[in-house]
């Protein structure tokens, strides 16, 4: 059986005037196309977190496509999966609670997205969510990838806030540090269950989008830490 610790409670005290969200983790589930174009799950996995490895290292921008290509050849898988990949974009779909709990945010809080893709491919992700998001950032718009300030500061700029008054919805720990790092409060959508840091730890963290509203509202939450291994 697996054991479960709980940390303290967190409360929600500020009232955020804005959420950004982390587009293809956080809301969009990109693991499956990714786990179909490469042929399995395990094989997946190994492909997308290397690009992952490869994305937070690069810093500046350099063509989304060609990163895709080179953590799959490192991997050693064919660098072509990069290609139909990008042909299958369409094939994304949101988390199934994703439209429901982003329509529930949106009614009382200006919402928008800042992902580490091109700016075709963001557009076309953050289109088939289906959510008017107001403030829409890639990391070729911003010149950069996350977790580097620039696609952050971008954003905050686009809504014309400061950083205390947006709420960042990570969907990799990576964000944490890069969201927090210019000052937004963070909480994780820790969906597949990805390590966690202690170094860095976020507000809140969950394996489901359900609580975020209660969240907003200024409800109480516990954070599991990861469950043990069976």
């Amino acid at each position: 059986m697996s054991n479960t610790t709980v940390v303290p409670a967190v409360r929600s005290c500020k009232r955020y005037d804005a959420v950004l969200f982390d587009l293809l983790t956080a809301v969009i589930d990109s693991w499956t196309l990714w786990n179909d174009v490469a042929g399995g799950p395990g094989t997946g996995r190994r492909w997308r977190e290397q690009y992952l490895r490869l994305t937070y290292g690069a810093g500046p921008y350099v063509p989304y496509e060609s990163l895709v290509a080179k953590a799959a050849a490192e991997q050693g898988l064919p660098s072509t999966l990069a290609q139909q990949l990008s042909r299958r974009w369409g094939e994304l779909r949101p988390w199934p609670e994703a439209p429901t709990v982003l329509n529930a945010v949106a009614a009382s809080a200006r919402i928008g997205v800042v992902t580490n893709c091109s700016d075709t491919l963001g557009r076309r992700a953050a289109d088939l969510v289906q959510i008017p998001f107001e403030v829409v950032v890639t990391a070729e718009a911003a010149g950069a990838y996350k977790p580097r300030p620039e696609p952050y500061r971008r954003a905050l700029d686009a809504l014309g806030l400061p950083p205390e008054k947006v709420l960042f919805v990570a969907g990799s720990r990576h964000d944490i540090p890069g969201a927090g790092g210019v000052g937004m409060d963070v909480w994780w959508h820790n969906r597949v269950g990805m390590p966690t840091d202690p170094a860095n730890p976020p507000l809140a963290e969950h394996r489901s989008l359900d609580t975020l509203p209660h969240f907003l509202q200024g409800g109480d939450h516990q954070r599991p830490a990861q469950p043990d291994a069976d």
